[in-house]
């Protein structure tokens, strides 16, 4: 996959210390990864990046909201979203990214690309189960919310009478009572 030049981050030429970068993630950015679930998107990222001598601290900030479809009614909706991930970039033989929070570059890299972990981070906030808020609290009014109460089973009411039940049943009552 293509790397978008304004998700690299040359920090060989960077002072130690704490360095801030801001980016507005939206729509195109997910049709670069050929990611199709969300509608339309319009989160903030903020990185941090802590260089020291031997090593680089990134610090991911996430907020915004991604407009979805409900699992239940397919209705669009913006669902919030919040995260937060901290990575430490340090420097060996060769590229290693095995590790969740720890990536290692090769000695002489003088760059970083940060997309694919701001893409992993904003997918893995939304909840697995997306339903509309509007479900959860009964405002939403849908066809398919009211097709869905149609169709469902029918509770039975405890009350039963005794001409539901089986007679059977009855001679084995009974037997419990003649004792």
């Amino acid at each position: 996959m293509k790397q978008l030049k304004e998700f690299t981050i040359p920090f060989v030429g960077l002072k130690l210390g704490k360095h801030h970068f801001e980016y507005q993630i939206n729509k195109a950015f997910f049709e670069h990864f050929e990611y199709e679930e969300f509608n339309n998107s319009s989160v903030n990222v903020e990185v941090i990046l802590d260089k020291k001598s031997t090593l680089l601290e990134l610090d991911f900030n996430i907020s915004g909201s991604v407009n979805i479809n409900c699992d239940l009614t397919n209705e669009a909706f913006d669902q919030e979203i919040t995260n937060h991930f901290n990575l430490v970039v340090n420097f060996g033989d060769e590229y290693n990214d095995e590790e969740i929070d720890i990536l290692i570059l090769p000695h002489g890299d003088y760059e970083i690309n940060i997309q694919q972990y701001i893409y992993e981070l904003i997918v893995l906030s939304v909840p697995t189960k997306r339903v509309h808020p509007g479900v959860e609290d009964g405002t939403l009014n849908s066809e398919i919310l009211k097709k869905l109460e149609e169709l469902s089973p029918k509770l039975k009411e405890n009350k039963e009478t005794e001409e539901d039940i089986d007679p059977r049943w009855n001679t084995l009552k009974k037997l419990l009572t003649d004792k």
